[in-house]
């Protein structure tokens, strides 16, 4: 399953072969789903931008982190309407994600919608390659009652940079991008934009540069997310 996280994780998938490509076509939004109990429909929006004709498939997966590694498992307990579908040219199209299980929401749970756009093997061309995209999106079930994320973080060393790792006890998830770690006035890490998620219940760590030597003492760890503003001194572990 590992394998399959690894293509699917991706937010575009790009097929960069040869000096020319044809533009992909498929837009979605919105970029993540979040509902809360007892809501268990949200609809997403697909774009076709080009004239021609595109096949798009949509599936389900369950997503949870295990030991501090992304999984994707089949799900029949969400589900997307349709699952497959042929968009016209210069269109929206409606897809709907649908919580079926009738076992109530326990806190949180994550899913993952994936788009693709399928290849058209009519339209291959000596000398060009078709560009074609893949969505990941994350989708939210949770309860009223769910805790808000509760993080601890830890700073490890490793293989000469710095590593991230955080265990949330609350239980709902954490978005986190934008990292930076300063430790007496200097930058010694630092990770632009989406870094990634921990989700509730689960652990999660990232490589975030550095290099830098680092002395005893803790690291001001400075991030955005999705509760706001992170500014917090965070203990180094390890040598």
């Amino acid at each position: 399953m590992r394998s399959m996280l690894k293509r699917i994780g991706a937010m575009g998938l790009f097929m960069l072969f040869c000096s020319t490509a044809n533009a992909a076509s498929l837009r979605v939004a919105p970029t993540s789903l979040d509902l809360t109990a007892p809501g268990s429909a949200a609809v997403l929006t697909l774009t076709n931008q080009a004239k021609r004709p595109i096949n798009v498939q949509v599936r389900v997966f369950r997503w949870t982190q295990v030991n501090g590694v992304e999984q994707l498992e089949p799900t029949s307990d969400v589900v997307a309407s349709p699952p497959s579908t042929v968009l016209t040219g210069n269109k929206d199209y409606l897809v709907r994600v649908i919580r079926v299980s009738k076992k109530p929401v326990a806190g949180e749970e994550s899913y993952r919608v994936i788009v693709d756009e399928l290849p058209d093997p009519s339209r291959r061309k000596g000398g060009t390659v078709t560009l074609v995209m893949r969505y990941s999106i994350p989708v939210f079930f949770k309860d009223a009652d769910a805790s808000a994320p509760k993080v601890a973080w830890t700073i490890k060393r490793s293989g000469g940079g710095l590593v991230l790792a955080a265990r949330n006890n609350g239980d709902s998830r954490l978005r986190l991008s934008d990292v930076q770690l300063m430790q007496g006035g200097r930058e010694i890490g630092t990770r632009k934009g989406l870094v990634g998620y921990v989700l509730g219940g689960a652990s999660m760590q990232w490589p975030v540069g550095g290099g830098k030597a680092v002395s005893a003492g803790s690291i001001a760890l400075k991030a955005q997310s999705d509760s706001g503003p992170l500014d917090v001194n965070v203990a180094v572990s390890g040598r």
